[in-house]
Parts: C-alpha cells; structure tokens; sequence
C-alpha cells in the first residue's frame, strides 16, 4: 500500500481491500478530498485544538 500525495491529487496504490480500509480511515480525518489534499482537519479536529 502505498499513498502518493501531490499538488492536486492523492494517488492510493495497492490491493482494493487496502486502498478501501485506507480510506475509511482517513474519511474519520477529512470531510472531502480537497481538504486532504490541502492538509486541513475536519472541523471537529479545529475546535479540538482549542
């Protein structure tokens, strides 16, 4: 498994049950692609900090 983040795109690598399990995982992290890619935390995570 492999994950290959870049500019504009995340690139997730492996067998289909891993790249599944992978995102679910990271579904728990961001709301949407575009905040993953960007590095931000979901809303819950912002609040948390404070």
């Amino acid at each position: 498994m492999k994950i290959y983040k870049q500019e504009k795109a995340i690139i997730l690598t492996g067998k289909a049950w891993q790249v599944r399990h992978m995102l679910k995982n990271y579904r728990k992290d961001y709301i949407y692609i575009k905040d993953w890619i960007k590095g931000e935390k979901t809303q819950k995570e912002k609040e948390d900090k404070f």
